[in-house]
């Protein structure tokens, strides 16, 4: 069993007991992957793991995420069934003799799901969650081709081996690891599926905000194009569009105060670098987020890389005008190129996620 947490502590010890009532007979354990919560999640696994051999925990340090923890803790387990599930308590840990069932009787992935006849998400989600859950799922479906009745579920078992020949080709970053799974692993993949009612939260707050539903479509855009767009880079676009507008904002204001243009054009776009340096750190690579002299000279390579990608946005707008007089395919080609520039770097350059 892998459960992520963030801020669970007091879960911790009903996810054991629960586990040891549901999984009586069989042999199991369970891996907390904490991501240095500050509420002492990791402390509180790391107590009951003294007093019972089945319970382990790793604490990650600098690196945050749902879908990076599931599969940090899945490649830690040597057992040949592997399954997640949330510590919030709203899976029913019950159907898991039943998962395990559908694994030994020949299934690759066998799912917990709230959308099949005999389940229900009424109790445990709200109605603005019950509705985004249900768009999402009819997106990944209809876009992706998916099979799955949930494939928004983080409640799901699956043979270690079949894990092994994709784990490579899964992305750390998001929330959506079992859509991940499903797509990578094609057609070839035999699932089983176990209807429940999700429960209600027992404490602890939902993880879920707007960077959730920004993760969900840059991963459907990954899935979309074969893995050739990194799912952080819709972030990068964002931060990028909002750039513009905080460069506009500031010349304005520049202009207002009586810099000359070209003193406040400069003061504008170290305003917008600053923007989008700070805002990347933040939301695109929160899970590598930089701290203390680390940002200063992070800010200085993302400030020395992105002087680079405006030449390249230059350069090859340029070029493409020469040849046809058509500004805005020269424009837009340019900024493409740019943006794409500015991303490849400063991933493996400043925030070094790759």
């Amino acid at each position: 069993m892998i459960v992520p947490t963030f801020n669970e502590a007091p879960n911790i010890p009903l996810v054991v007991a629960r586990l040891s009532q549901a999984l009586s007979g069989i042999r199991w354990e369970v891996i907390f992957v904490d991501d240095n919560s500050p509420d002492g999640t990791a402390a509180v696994a790391r107590d009951l793991a003294c007093l019972n051999a089945r319970v382990r925990c790793i604490r990650r340090i600098g690196r945050r995420g749902l879908a990076g923890a599931c599969i940090e803790g899945l490649l830690a387990s040597s057992a040949s069934a592997i399954a997640v599930m949330d510590a919030d308590l709203q899976h029913n840990e019950g159907l898991l003799p039943r998962m395990l069932e559908d694994i030994r009787d020949g299934a690759d992935l066998s799912i917990g799901t709230r959308f099949a006849e005999g389940a229900s998400i009424e109790t445990g989600l709200s109605h603005l969650r019950q509705w985004s859950s249900r768009l999402a799922t009819e997106t990944a479906k209809r876009l992706l081709g998916v099979r799955l009745s949930d494939p928004m579920s983080g409640f799901f078992m699956m043979r270690r081996d079949k894990f092994d020949t994709i784990a490579d080709r899964l992305s750390p970053a998001g929330f959506k690891i079992l859509l991940d799974i499903a797509t990578t692993a094609g057609r070839s993949i035999r699932i089983a599926e176990q209807p429940y009612t999700f429960g209600t939260r027992e404490a602890g707050e939902s993880k879920f905000d707007m960077t959730v539903g920004i993760e969900f479509l840059g991963l459907l855009l990954a899935k979309l194009t074969g893995d050739l767009i990194d799912p952080r880079f819709i972030f990068f676009a964002i931060v990028g569009t909002s750039g513009l507008a905080v460069h506009l904002v500031a010349l304005k204001i520049a202009l207002v105060f009586g810099l000359a243009f070209p003193a406040a054009q400069t003061a504008a776009t170290l305003v917008a670098l600053t923007s989008n340096f700070l805002l990347n750190n933040v939301l695109t690579y929160r899970d590598k987020r930089l701290r203390g002299w680390a940002m200063l000279r992070g800010f200085i390579a993302f400030s020395a890389i992105g002087a680079v990608g405006a030449l390249t946005n230059v350069g090859l707008a340029s070029w493409l005008y020469s040849e046809r007089e058509v500004w805005w395919v020269a424009g837009a080609a340019g900024a493409v190129m740019g943006a794409l520039w500015n991303y490849a770097m400063s991933t493996l350059f400043v925030w070094r996620a790759r």
